[in-house]
């Protein structure tokens, strides 16, 4: 039994379902998280979502189009997360977080920074299990390479909506072997000039596959110990 199993009460809600829904445009899975929070009731399982996107540029809901700087022929989809603009395409792993937060503290508040940290701490867990170190940055969410050559360039990002019944969507999405130029084409996360980084060119040379669930497994025991 793992850590995660034994500090679960019988009556804890079960982990989130995984589910697999391959290449899929982003338009496609941003109306399918829309739909699917609407629809839930209090017996709807809470779920992870991975997919891969085709290029795709996405801007936050307080997001400033002017951190688009040349967009070329990449889609630009406004949405309703937190956060300001960033980049989807192929080699990123993309996990959407379909959960019912308040069903795992019935009797508390959402614990908003909790559960950003228990993401961060995912990614963190994830990288560490390939050698890779990454850290937070006060103020700027999402994870960034610790140490090396590459040190402070941003590796992972998230971007969350919370409504007000303590459902969430959108999620985290972590680089792995990818074409970086896109995120030159903008101000990544409104900051700019920063640079951005991927498992392979730090050395981790993984087939996507494998990192998609590793991140889902990591996700999956933070929230279970953690939420």
């Amino acid at each position: 039994m793992s850590s995660a199993q034994q500090l679960r009460s019988p009556d804890y809600p079960p982990s989130p379902q995984i589910i697999r829904r391959g290449v899929e445009s982003y338009s496609v899975s941003f109306e399918a998280m829309r739909a699917f929070t609407a629809a839930r009731s209090a017996d709807t399982p809470d779920q992870l979502w991975i997919v891969e996107h085709p290029p795709v540029y996405t801007l936050g809901l307080g997001a400033d189009p002017s951190h688009v700087l040349a967009p070329h022929d990449i889609p630009v989809i406004q949405t309703d997360r937190g956060g300001e603009v960033t980049y989807h395409g192929p080699g990123q792993v993309v996990i959407y977080l379909l959960l019912d937060l308040r069903r795992r503290r019935p009797a508390a508040r959402v614990f908003v920074r909790e559960f950003v940290r228990s993401i961060e701490q995912a990614v963190i867990d994830t990288l560490a299990a390939y050698n890779l170190a990454g850290e937070r940055k006060p103020g700027a969410p999402g994870i960034y390479v610790a140490d090396g050559a590459w040190q402070g360039a941003k590796i992972a990002a998230l971007g969350l909506k919370i409504k007000a019944s303590g459902c969430t969507y959108h999620g985290v999405s972590l680089n792995v072997a990818m074409d970086l130029t896109p995120f030159s084409w903008i101000n990544p996360c409104g900051y700019e000039g920063l640079q951005t980084v991927d498992m392979k060119t730090l050395g981790v040379d993984i087939a996507l596959s494998e990192m998609q669930l590793a991140l889902a497994d990591h996700l999956i025991e933070k929230f279970n110990c953690v939420i």
